[in-house]
């Protein structure tokens, strides 16, 4: 098996991307190959897999996110067994695209986040993160060496430790003659600005608000637990916007948080959506109501991110929508209204697939590890310096 000297050496590498988002659908696994690296890389798609959780993995999980539940025990035993299951999915890519795993060169994990502190003022906590899916797990189980935990060099440099798929952003879609944004709708919703002719320090990135999290909680709420998520926003489509709790939602203070900024569970996890159903149910909204008024609030966060942090001082040409919200049609007629007159588009018209777009982020970051580029951009981070992004585990 090569070292990581010796695929830093190859001009062409077959590369895995394995992510599991906020949402913990499952582990989103990509195979691409990579011509080069820095300004020259260009990517092809091989194949792309969505490797489930099953159902007692996924429940363990989320009760890793409240710490009134999660144990020191539990997390060490948890940090292998998701990097199985990581594994399983490196697996199952490759032999979905009829590869051996021999062809592969490396693979480049996102792991699991199931606790993220961020820099703030007056924070009484050390800033901090943890994903979870040893990547030694990964290396010993695939053969192949594995790069992850990409999120800490940022942090200890003073970052908030995302978003990291801006840079790769930059590499695969700038474009000469049009500004456009890349608005990810994952558990949490993020965005990429890139402007027309842009060099890597003129990208603007930053996490917008809630994505499907709150939706996905309520809904299992609501259903115990038979659905996990709105489908195609049907459920949202049936029920009318509470104007006086949107209202009430969108004070909510990392809204008007000026960038860089992040969030994640800690704000709008289940706590929210369990104060969310308490509020429904003071004034005797129907379900429908709520999930409608969820989705509107979703929808609110992101355009409001763009009134007050981008269209003051850009004028965008098209927003490309990526991530498991593009598919809630409810959500996305929102977003149409709301972002008239400027052009939405699936993230297929950039040439890739909105479902594989993070998962292929992190082959890439694999592959820029591997040949010392920095990969964290400090403007979208807030981190003091440009820093190396990932630990190696070999195979």
């Amino acid at each position: 098996m090569n070292s990581f000297f010796q695929i830093a050496q190859k001009r062409r590498k077959k590369v895995i991307g394995l992510m599991s988002g906020t949402s913990v659908d499952g582990v989103d696994a990509a195979l691409v190959e990579i011509q080069d690296n820095g300004l020259e890389t260009r990517v092809e798609l091989i194949a792309f897999h969505t490797h489930a959780f099953g159902s007692e993995v996924r429940a363990r999980i989320f009760d890793l996110f409240q710490p009134e539940t999660s144990s020191v025990d539990e997390i060490c035993q948890m940090n292998f067994l998701i990097g199985k299951v990581f594994a399983e999915a490196a697996l199952s890519v490759v032999s979905d695209a009829g590869l051996e795993m021999e062809e592969i060169d490396l693979i480049g994990s996102h792991g699991q986040t199931v606790y993220h502190l961020p820099p703030q003022a007056e924070a009484e906590y050390v800033p901090s993160t943890l994903q979870l899916g040893e990547p030694a797990v990964i290396a010993y189980r695939t053969g192949v060496p594995t790069i992850a935990n990409f999120r800490v060099a940022d942090l200890a440099a003073g970052g908030q430790g995302a978003p990291l798929v801006p840079y790769v952003d930059f590499l695969l879609y700038r474009q000469t003659d049009r500004t456009i944004a890349l608005q990810n709708i994952g558990g949490i919703s993020n965005v990429t600005l890139i402007p027309a002719r842009a060099s890597s320090s003129d990208v603007i990135a930053s996490d917008t608000g809630p994505g499907n999290m709150i939706i996905d909680s309520i809904m299992e709420m609501l259903t115990d637990g038979a659905e996990k998520y709105d489908n195609a926003g049907q459920y949202a489509s049936r029920g009318d916007v509470s104007e006086p709790l949107l209202a009430e939602w969108l004070k909510h203070p990392f809204i008007a948080a000026a960038p860089p900024k992040t969030t994640g569970r800690e704000a709008f996890g289940r706590e929210f959506a369990q104060q969310a159903l308490e509020q429904a149910k003071t004034q005797r909204l129907a379900s429908t109501d709520l999930v409608a008024t969820l989705t509107a609030f979703t929808a609110q966060t992101i355009s409001d991110y763009y009134r007050r942090f981008l269209f003051p001082y850009f004028s965008v040409d098209g927003i490309y929508i990526s991530g498991g919200g593009c598919h809630n049609r409810t959500l996305m007629r929102h977003l149409e209204t709301l972002f008239q007159p400027v052009p939405l588009f699936s993230a297929d018209a950039i040439g890739v697939p909105g479902d594989a777009k993070e998962a292929i982020a992190f082959a890439v970051l694999a592959n820029e590890a591997v040949h010392g580029h920095p990969t964290n951009l400090p403007q979208v981070t807030g981190a003091l310096q440009p820093m190396v992004l990932g630990t190696f585990s070999p195979a």
